[in-house]
């Protein structure tokens, strides 16, 4: 559902992703794993469409992102890690601004706002403007408004922060349905726990490169993917 192809973005001097290459397919979870600067963000807001590259092509479900940017957005959700929300509106007209952008009709927009609403505990606040929302209440409102339109392709970065211990559990299990679906997630994490414990697939990649990726049990074998991270680190230092 996402095809990456010889990726390349450069800032300056340096090349912030170098040539990578990865195919995310129906039904996977895949994790991206990265210290902090290994070129994830720039990944992630490439194949969104959100970020021009320098070299090689995107497709999102056989569409390219750079002929098509339009049509490839209509089949994605992005959750950023740190969303832009417009504090000025109320929770509700935010939802209902999102779910206009995407063409989602009446009745399934307020069957999804009640769902999600309820499931994640704020629902009683939606009438509230952004701006009164505490840090773990905004990104619950990202999160519907990702869920929204019902997408198939889930593009997220670092989705777990600043969810509590219930929200956290109830994302990955909207994420398992998701996959179960027919559908494909693509998120980055510093959770290697998490990612360890509900991922198919893992992606590595370090100061731009991919250094390895492939099904959870050909990355790990049988030690844990924070040990099998380090040691990576470590060997291309």
């Amino acid at each position: 559902m996402i095809d990456i192809r010889n990726l390349t973005k450069t800032y300056g001097d340096k090349k912030a992703v170098d040539d990578l290459t990865l195919h995310i397919e129906k039904g996977e979870m895949y994790a991206f794993i990265g210290h902090n600067g290994a070129g994830k963000t720039t990944t992630i807001k490439s194949i969104c469409g959100l970020l021009d590259f320098d070299g090689g092509e995107i497709f999102v479900d056989g569409v390219s992102i750079k002929d098509d940017p339009i049509a490839c957005k209509r089949k994605i959700a992005y959750l950023p890690d740190n969303p832009d929300l417009y504090d000025f509106m109320s929770g509700i007209k935010y939802l209902n601004f999102i779910a206009n952008v995407f063409g989602v009709s009446r009745e399934d927009r307020f069957a999804r706002i009640k769902k999600y609403g309820d499931m994640f505990e704020i629902t009683k606040d939606l009438a509230e403007p952004i701006s009164s929302y505490s840090h773990g209440m905004k990104q619950k409102l990202a999160i519907i408004s990702a869920l929204i339109h019902d997408p198939k392709v889930l593009i997220m970065d670092e989705p777990f922060v600043g969810l509590d211990p219930k929200a956290t559990f109830l994302l990955k299990e909207e994420m398992k349905q998701i996959c179960e679906g027919g559908g494909a997630i693509f998120f980055s994490t510093h959770v290697l726990d998490v990612a360890e414990k509900i991922c198919n697939k893992i992606a590595i990649i370090k100061d731009g490169k991919l250094i390895r990726s492939g099904s959870m049990e050909e990355i790990k074998g049988d030690e844990s993917l924070e040990s099998v991270f380090l040691e990576l680190e470590d060997i291309n230092a």
